[in-house]
Order: C-alpha cells, then sequence, then structure tokens
C-alpha cells in the first residue's frame, strides 16, 4: 500500500510548481496513516497557475478547487491542504485562502469540523456532468473570444453559481420520487414550492395572496402567454387594448399582440408610466414593470402606482406587474411590489428564477387575482407549460433551508460592485458622448447619446462587430426613440472594465454611427421578437 508525504506544506508547492505528485512506502517513511487521511496527492491540484494580474485570487482558487470536485478529480473524502500552508505554498495572503475555502464550505464542496481536517463533500457529481462540447454544426465556433460578450444584458453571472448544493437537492428529490409524483400533477404547481415562493415574496415585495393563487410556469414568457390569453377576448378586436410602457420589453408586446391585443404605447419618464399621457382607447389589460423599469432602469414612484391603480379600476383592466429581478436594488431595500398595494384584486404578479437563481431552472410563477384563478388555471392546464415536478420540488427544499436567500444576497453584493465600476468606468470615459443611467438595481443599465441625431441602431452593429453586445435603445421604443444603448453588467470583470469602456470610448469617439436627420423616424419589425433575455 502506498502513503502520501505526510507535509502537506509539499504537497501544496507543487500547486505553483506544476511538479508530480511523489508517493512513498510505509517502510520508508514510517508513516502510519493512509494516503485519504493526509494531505491530497499532488495530481489532485494539477492546475493552471494563478493569474496575479487579472485580480480576484480568491475566486481563482475558488473555481480551482469547484471545477475538480465536480469532476471527480477530487474526490470526497479527500483532506484539503491547511489554510496557512497553502497560502505559504502559494505565496498569497492566507484571508485569501480562508475565504476560498469558506466559500467552498457554504456552497457544499467542502466539508469541516471543528478539530478534524477540511475535506471534500461527497456531492454526487454524476448529477451533474460538465457540459460536453457542442457539435460545430449546431453551435457558435469552439471557444469564442471573451469580448464577443462584454455589456450582453438580460444574462445573469452563473460562475458562482451552488452547483454542489443545487445537485444534492435536485439528486435527493429525483432519488425519493414516488408513484404518484409520476404523474401530471397539479396544475398551478407543487403545493410545497407555491408556498415557500409565497413566503419569499411576502417578506420580500409585500404580497398579499393565497397559495393557490401561485401558478408555477417554466418561464416569464410563459406567464405572459398565460395571463395575455385569460384577459384579451376572442373576437373581441376593438376591446381587446393593451397599455405597455414605452420604451417597453418587446417580447411581452410581441406576445400580446399574439393573443390579440392592440398595443397602444403610454409614455415612461424618471419615475414611471405616465397613465395621464395615455392616447388612446382604453385597456382591458395594463402591462408595466414597476419596480425596475424595463429597460431604463427606472422606479415607479408611489404616485404613479396609485394613479395607474385607480385607472385600471375605472376601466376595469387588468394590470400586469412583471417584477424580474427586483431583488437586486443597490444601497436601498427594494419598494414594495404594486401588487402589495392592489386592494381590488387588479394585479397579476410575475416573477422568475432565472436572474436570481439560473435561467436553466425554467421556474418561474404568476400570482393571480381570485377573481381570474379559475380561468388562468383552465389554461395553463390546457396550455401544459409544467415545470418537472422533482425540479419543483427541489427549489421547494433550497429556498426552505435558506440556500437561496444566502445566494441572493451574495450576488447582490458582486452585482452592486459591477454597476458601480461600470458606471463609473462610462462617466469617466464616456461621459461626454452618453448620458449615464442612475444604475440604481438591476443586471442592465441604460445610456442615451447626449447628440439626439446618432442612430444608435448603426452604432450598436458597429460595436457588436468589435467585440460589444449592447443593444440599441431605439429596438424597445414602438415610436420614435431617443438614441441609447443598453449594457449588461452582471458578468463585467471589475479589473478589465475600464480598459474594456476605455476601448468602446475610442469606438464612439471614432464615428462608429451614422446620424440621422433631425425629425427622422426608425420602422421597427413588430412583429419580431425584440428584447433582451428576462426568463
Amino acid at each position: 500500500m502506498s502513503y502520501v508525504v505526510a507535509d502537506a506544506a509539499e504537497a501544496a508547492a507543487a500547486i505553483v510548481g506544476g511538479a508530480s505528485g511523489v508517493m512513498y512506502t510505509a517502510t520508508s517513511l514510517n508513516l502510519t496513516k493512509p494516503a485519504c487521511d493526509m494531505a491530497p496527492p499532488v495530481e489532485t491540484f494539477a492546475w493552471q497557475p494563478l493569474d496575479r494580474t487579472a485580480g480576484d485570487l480568491e475566486g481563482q482558487l475558488y473555481r480551482s478547487f469547484r471545477d475538480r470536485i465536480l469532476d471527480g478529480t477530487m474526490p470526497a473524502g479527500q483532506r484539503l491542504p491547511s489554510s496557512r500552508h497553502l497560502a505559504a505554498a502559494l505565496g498569497i495572503a492566507r484571508s485569501t485562502v480562508i475565504q476560498a475555502y469558506e466559500r467552498l464550505k457554504a456552497d457544499g464542496y467542502l466539508l469541516a469540523q471543528a478539530g478534524s481536517a477540511t475535506r471534500v463533500a461527497a456531492i454526487g457529481t454524476g448529477l451533474l456532468p460538465l457540459a460536453p462540447e457542442p457539435m460545430p454544426s449546431l453551435a457558435e465556433p469552439a471557444d469564442p473570444p471573451e469580448p464577443a460578450r462584454l455589456f450582453a444584458p438580460g444574462i445573469p453571472d452563473l460562475t458562482d453559481f451552488p452547483h454542489a448544493n443545487w445537485a444534492r437537492y435536485l439528486g435527493a428529490r429525483a432519488r425519493s420520487l414516488r408513484i404518484h409524483d409520476l404523474g401530471y400533477g397539479e396544475a398551478g404547481g407543487l403545493p410545497a414550492l407555491r408556498e415557500a415562493i409565497l413566503d419569499h415574496v411576502a417578506k420580500t415585495r409585500g404580497i398579499f395572496a393565497r397559495p393557490e393563487q401561485v401558478l408555477i410556469v417554466p418561464s416569464t414568457r410563459a406567464a405572459i402567454n398565460l395571463m395575455s390569453h385569460v384577459l384579451m377576448r376572442s373576437g373581441d378586436a376593438e376591446g381587446n387594448v393593451a397599455w405597455m410602457e414605452e420604451p417597453g420589453y418587446a417580447t411581452a408586446q410581441a406576445l400580446l399582440r399574439a393573443a390579440g391585443a392592440r398595443i397602444v404605447p403610454v409614455p415612461c419618464d424618471e419615475t414611471g408610466i405616465d397613465v395621464a399621457k395615455a392616447a388612446g382607447p382604453p385597456p382591458r389589460l395594463i402591462y408595466v414593470t414597476p419596480s425596475h423599469q424595463y429597460p431604463t432602469g427606472t422606479t415607479m414612484s408611489l404616485q404613479r402606482r396609485l394613479a395607474l391603480l385607480d385607472v385600471a379600476q375605472a376601466h376595469g383592466a387588468a394590470v400586469i406587474e412583471d417584477d424580474y429581478d427586483s431583488e437586486f436594488q443597490y444601497g436601498s431595500r427594494p419598494i414594495a411590489a404594486l401588487q402589495g398595494i392592489d386592494r381590488n384584486g387588479l394585479v397579476a404578479y410575475l416573477g422568475t428564477f432565472s436572474k436570481i437563481f439560473a435561467p436553466g431552472v425554467r421556474v418561474a410563477y404568476a400570482i393571480v387575482p381570485l377573481r381570474l384563478l379559475e380561468e388562468a388555471s383552465a389554461a395553463l392546464q390546457l396550455q401544459g407549460a409544467i415545470v418537472p415536478i422533482h425540479i419543483q420540488a427541489a427549489l421547494a427544499d433550497f429556498m426552505r433551508d435558506g440556500r437561496l436567500r444566502g445566494y441572493i444576497r451574495k450576488m447582490k453584493a458582486l452585482y452592486a460592485a459591477r454597476m458601480a465600476a461600470s458606471v463609473a468606468a462610462l462617466q469617466r470615459h464616456c461621459g461626454d458622448i452618453l448620458r449615464i443611467g442612475e444604475g440604481a438595481g438591476g443586471l442592465q443599465l441604460a445610456t442615451w447619446f447626449r447628440d439626439p441625431h446618432v442612430d444608435d441602431s448603426a452604432v450598436a452593429q458597429h460595436l457588436q462587430a468589435n467585440g460589444f453586445a449592447m443593444q440599441p435603445m431605439s429596438r424597445f421604443h414602438l415610436g420614435p426613440a431617443r438614441p441609447g444603448l443598453v449594457f449588461g453588467i452582471a458578468r463585467v470583470a471589475p479589473t478589465h472594465v475600464e480598459a474594456d469602456v476605455a476601448r468602446l470610448a475610442a469606438l464612439l469617439k471614432s464615428g462608429g454611427g451614422e446620424s440621422r436627420a433631425p425629425g427622422s423616424r426608425e420602422t421597427l419589425a413588430v412583429s419580431t421578437v425584440h428584447g433582451l433575455p428576462q426568463g
């Protein structure tokens, strides 16, 4: 039987130098503990050296361990070097190693007990295999350059997703499925998840509802589609009027049109939709994003919210409140939901896990007014937009145990720092070209050209050809648009943002876009689904 060298520092030193692990016999070293109880074999730690120029050494260390645990290179029970030895071998602060270890423990990759060594947790890596290489004929070229995704809006950062913990919850539920769990289940969703969601939004958003009002769907789009078909009346072309924010979420526009709605754009300003300026027939439905307006990022004031509810009540209209990422408010508590101040059963509240957790989980929900619940439940059953039962059960457990709350808290801090870094860099390098939004919340940042005649679509095309992925503001308007760009900040690297924005400024100042004549108007293809990914 072979034994590992007892000195963890010797093993850790090989991480930096890339040396091969050395195995000694018990006779030669007079050891008494088997390999699994000693510092890990050096092969376990064969990774790329830390990139000190990229910063975030803690994150690099965390991801190196995480990836090797997930792919099985570091098996369950494997002992890790002490933080002191590993820090000395790598030439970094011990606090950096401790923080990386703590993150790994918090995410379920490591186990540690007082007085014993830190070891790899049993996470069932077979439940979450690493993604295979895509087929070249069905995907983009392998390993696209990172600049191609710079400032892409609408996409969360999944680098710190709690893979191990989620795999454990998902695996436990998949293994414990009973016969009746394999049927069609309740059309509205698993009761445990409906209760967990209601508990979450009642505490964080001030929602008032019963668990049976929560309907589980695979995406926000499915929720909008559901409510639009409930509210629009077949054959009533004149009465099927939907008021929507201008600018606004164009995918919602397309879904409502498909359900037979006639769209009336209503102007938005820095305090939200202004229903006093609505020009057109009375609405049957009003679609809004009051907590974090899409795409401008503004928050609807209380006065505007009350005015909106008054108008809806006067016309007998329903309100769809799309609350897609309100958990990410920086520097302030999220404002209470519109549904929470509705006392007349007007508001259908939509939420999603695509931004606060992961798009691939495919879970969203609609909290439907009681007066519409029977019709909405029947429509959902007819549409068959069902989330797999084991995913619903695992997510309910994950929420019940406080895991989601902790993950949101962590990501909120990361996104707040990235938003602040992005706003500061844009103000320094592009402030003479762009007016920068406040960036008070969410994953996107709105900007507007100071020159009102800039063709923002042409600018966006030019920038995309040079590795940037911002979207033109005109894409979200049905009428004349104030030109601008919508940035995504979720995957910004704080250590690179300054250089990235400086390059962006150089492209903008080099005349990347064309100007259009004053008073001209772009024509948008409204039959095409424009908009950013939103669950």
